[in-house]
């Protein structure tokens, strides 16, 4: 080989060597100012259906279609808890009315019925007192019969019992009903309203609603399906909170906690996000073969949920995503 071989093979050690160093330097400097991990979008999901069963008499959105808090998207035929409604509010008046007379007792009128009732047994009383002393005085002088005396006293012990009897009625209608009788008349108006407040609600879930904002993935039943209670009719995908799965090996745990700000990207875009870890899980798992990590798919890491600020429709539900944790955030630790 001629000294023209040995100076171009000296060349190239020497720029191979260079291009190696500056590539450890490089690589190291950002290790240095920045700690990498990688995860996938988790965007909440919730199946909306209503608490009540019935048949759908309108559906209002579609798929793809975005939503928001509050807005009307169901509806069901709500005449069945019309009609439920009004058979409760028979129900509180009949309670009412019956509780009204339990609570205010007896009507004057029937006070004086009672009195009178008394009276009269008063004076067959007297009638059949003095009957019994005139057959008891003429038996004595054998002037009548053993068997006219006993009838006379048996006429008398019985209007002393009809008479015994109407005074405890009288009694009764000016005392007023037993304290055990109102108190079971005031609940069963109480359960009657109750129930009332249960009807009208039910007709109240014959509107479905969305919880959030949010976008509709599926449309899972259409007009003049029969649904039961909870039976799903929409999937809808929650536009906020936009959560970050992602995994941190144990040799970085300690440079990470709960409120330390990272940035998230894409591939799909040069936007970064902002986000904030919100949770460290306290048990290592394996790393998901879903997540695009430089390490072993064997390795134990921790997961992280972080919580993306400024998040958008440019994060979709598992996107793989890479989290850069800022030097800044590492010196705090």
């Amino acid at each position: 080989m001629g000294s023209k071989g040995r100076v171009a093979i000296a060349v190239a050690l020497l720029a191979a060597a260079a291009g190696g160093w500056y590539y450890f330097k490089e690589h190291k400097q950002q290790a240095a100012t920045k700690l990498t991990l990688y995860g996938n979008v988790d965007i909440r999901e919730v199946e909306l259906g209503f608490r009540v069963p019935g048949r759908i008499t309108e559906v209002l959105v579609d798929e793809g279609d975005k939503v928001t808090k509050g807005q009307r998207l169901a509806v069901l035929d709500a005449e069945p808890y019309r009609e439920a409604i009004a058979l409760a509010e028979a129900r509180v008046q009949m309670a009412e009315a019956n509780f009204a007379k339990f609570e205010k007792g007896s009507r004057p009128q029937e006070v004086q019925v009672a009195q009178a009732r008394v009276t009269e047994a008063e004076a067959a009383f007297h009638n059949a007192q003095i009957e019994y002393d005139r057959q008891l005085g003429t038996f004595k002088t054998g002037a009548t019969t053993a068997t006219a005396r006993d009838a006379a006293q048996a006429r008398r012990d019985q209007t002393a019992a009809s008479l015994a009897a109407a005074r405890e009625a009288l009694a009764l209608a000016a005392e007023g009903f037993r304290s055990e009788d109102i108190s079971q008349s005031r609940a069963e108006l109480a359960a009657a309203v109750a129930q009332r407040r249960q009807a009208e609600t039910q007709l109240g879930d014959t509107e479905l609603f969305a919880p959030s904002d949010g976008t509709v993935l599926a449309r899972i039943r259409e007009v003049g399906s029969i649904v039961t209670m909870g039976q799903p009719v929409y999937s809808l995908s929650l536009r906020d909170p936009v959560y970050v799965r992602a995994y941190v090996g144990e040799t970085d745990l300690g440079k990470l906690a709960p409120g330390t700000t990272v940035q998230v990207a894409t591939d799909s875009s040069n936007k970064r996000y902002e986000g904030q870890i919100g949770y460290i899980s306290p048990r290592a798992e394996f790393t998901p073969k879903s997540v695009e990590t430089t390490d072993l798919r064997t390795d134990l890491v921790y997961r992280l949920r972080i919580v993306v600020d400024n998040a958008d429709e440019g994060l979709r539900q598992g996107m793989p995503v890479t989290i850069d944790v800022p030097l800044s955030e590492l010196a705090r630790r």
